[in-house]
């Protein structure tokens, strides 16, 4: 087979830019408007077509993670479950977006029970980050074969990147943002709709 000589100078700039957009896009950082990453945003949608919510049933951990994985999030299952576990422990998420029922690891670094154990559904704070989805407040874009719909970001009543927080890191940048507490922080948007010129100390 021929092989094509290229300039690795232009190789890098076209291809790793590439890659590092669609890791900082599409993987390691949060969206700003609604505080989710990529996966995240799939885990808490899927979990809301299938009608997981928090006055409901739970369900098993596995059937949301096959969900998910087939129409939304093609990459691995346990890739999967692990975000759906980090939503669902008190000492990762300040508000936790998922409630579970079962084995979900420990604050001194015992791993969650398998996924066929688990079960889980919304936690009643994360409908008000899918308030409204109905309503087309946000755009929809394809899936990853254009077989289904997703929202391109959610419509939050919250600022959930603000009071949970997020880390990751991505190519050439990374983020740490603190959690806060929800009943200061919405005080705080209040305060700076009545008053764009407050001070930090009020």
């Amino acid at each position: 087979r021929e092989i094509t000589p290229v300039n690795i100078e232009e190789e890098l700039k076209s291809s790793y830019l590439d890659y590092a957009m669609s890791v900082i896009v599409g993987r390691a950082l949060p969206d700003v408007r609604d505080g989710l990453k990529p996966v995240h945003r799939r885990v808490l949608y899927a979990m809301n077509v299938l009608g997981n919510d928090w006055n409901k049933a739970y369900k098993k951990s596995a059937r949301v993670v096959g969900d998910v994985i087939g129409k939304y999030h093609p990459h691995g299952d346990s890739a999967v479950y692990d975000t759906i576990v980090r939503m669902a422990q008190p000492f990762s998420l300040r508000y936790m977006l998922v409630d579970g029922q079962g084995n979900f690891g420990s604050i001194d670094g015992d791993s969650a029970a398998a996924m066929r154990y688990t079960e889980i559904r919304l936690a009643k704070i994360a409908h008000e980050l899918m308030a409204d989805l109905e309503k087309e407040t946000v755009d929809f874009v394809d899936n990853y074969d254009g077989t289904e719909k997703i929202p391109d970001v959610m419509p939050t009543k919250i600022p959930n990147l603000l009071v949970n927080g997020s880390s990751g890191i991505a190519v050439g940048m990374a983020t740490n943002i603190p959690p806060h507490n929800l009943t200061e922080v919405i005080n705080g948007c209040l305060a700076y709709v009545d008053d764009e010129d407050i001070s930090i100390e009020g």
